[in-house]
């Protein structure tokens, strides 16, 4: 059994990361919540652009978010810093969290406090304090089962298909037979595989799922005389090579491996089974990432044909790609070549064993290229779905 080394946390999961984090609960808190997590190194800062505004599903999508991005692994505790006045509601959403979790959570906001400058001093004070207790956590042996790996794709082109993407599934394969979770979204890119998933469901119940989102996603698209086909595949993907949806969707599914299909979850919610389970995400990588970040995933795994230098706040995230000039001309962005699968040099499952071990090396503490460059880009999905809602 495969191990990796993660820092304990008192709900039993374990982070490959051990921030303190720094919430904004309303757009007009950002630039407090980037002053302050800027003074205190192992502090990461988390902007909302919204919060305030918002009405029906797009208020309780945002509350969902908030109230479990805390709870995800690589945070050791969490400073909430709200204006006082967003509807939000701070105070309300650290009660939220404090029900939810033992860990450390201070909360305040810009009016109670007087104004930023005050708001700053005492935020630095609160987070040093909780990134000093928190460097006395030391690394601990964990099972696989205890991972949750989040996969994306973007900027894709022919090769995604052929090579990255298959790459990577048979690392997600490798991880759901040792009983870990394996989130697979981008539901717009999955329009045309929406049967084959179906037919890998455990159950009807999920086999329903997995339809439903994706004819309901098309379904809106109809009723609003949007044709999706005029956006996805993008400009890009099809100077890639892709030439339709449906090719690119059925190179983009293999990122989830060929393991059962055990649960469909909505956007930011934590799974309730282990092995590989959909999201319903929208096709924006970083909105996308954000959800599965929400959802507890420890890590990403990110293919991408074209490159992108994308990065995720709280999350370390490998990128792939299986374009050789693409890794020569963005090798300070891409992690792993996958190429030599194309060139027939090395066998898809060796280079998912590849990026297994990669993953394992990240999770024991290895930077990301992202990482590297500082990266920590965050983005919540506002627009409102249409299906089941589960609590925070």
């Amino acid at each position: 059994m495969t191990e990796f080394l993660g820092y304990p946390r008192p709900d039993g999961t374990y982070g490959v990361r051990n921030y303190v984090l720094v919430l904004s609960t309303v757009g007009c808190a950002n630039g407090t919540v980037r002053q302050i997590a800027a003074q205190v190194p192992g502090a990461v800062g988390v902007e909302n652009v919204k919060g305030c505004g918002q009405i029906g599903k797009g208020i309780e999508i945002m509350k969902r978010c908030l109230a479990n991005l805390p709870q995800n692994p690589n945070v050791y505790g969490t400073l909430i810093v709200g204006l006082g006045c967003e509807s939000t509601k701070p105070y309300d959403l650290a009660d939220t969290i404090r029900s939810m979790s033992p860990k450390p959570l201070e909360v305040l906001t810009i009016q109670d406090e007087g104004g930023t400058d005050a708001t700053v001093r005492k935020g630095v004070e609160i987070v040093r304090g909780m990134v000093e207790e928190a460097q006395k956590v030391e690394r601990v042996a964990a099972p696989i089962s205890k991972l949750m790996l989040a996969t994306n794709c973007g900027g894709s082109d022919a090769t995604s298909g052929l090579a990255a993407n298959p790459s990577l599934g048979s690392c997600s394969d490798h991880i759901a037979r040792e009983g870990g979770t394996v989130l697979l979204g981008e539901t717009t890119e999955l329009i045309g595989t929406e049967h084959i998933l179906a037919a890998r469901a455990k159950d009807e119940k999920v086999a329903h799922d997995v339809l439903m989102i994706i004819n309901d996603l098309e379904q809106q698209f109809i009723d609003n005389n949007i044709d999706v086909r005029g956006a996805n595949p993008t400009p890009g993907n099809m100077k890639g090579g892709l030439s339709t949806l449906e090719e690119k969707a059925l190179g983009s599914m293999q990122k989830g491996g060929t393991s059962q299909v055990n649960e469909v979850i909505p956007y930011g919610c934590v799974p309730t089974e282990h092995g590989l389970v959909i999201m319903d995400t929208p096709g924006y990588d970083i909105e996308s990432v954000s959800g599965m970040t929400c959802a507890g995933a420890q890590v990403c795994i990110f293919t991408s044909g074209r490159g992108t230098p994308v990065g995720s706040a709280l999350v370390p995230m490998i990128k792939l790609t299986g374009n050789h000039q693409t890794f020569e001309k963005m090798e300070s962005n891409i992690d792993i070549d996958t190429s030599p699968v194309i060139d027939g040099t090395c066998s898809v499952d060796e280079m998912g064993e590849r990026i297994f071990e990669e993953l394992i090396e990240v999770c024991n503490g290895k930077q990301t290229k992202a990482e590297q460059h500082g990266f920590e880009d965050f983005a919540i999905y506002h627009n409102q779905e249409i299906w089941c809602y589960c609590e925070p």
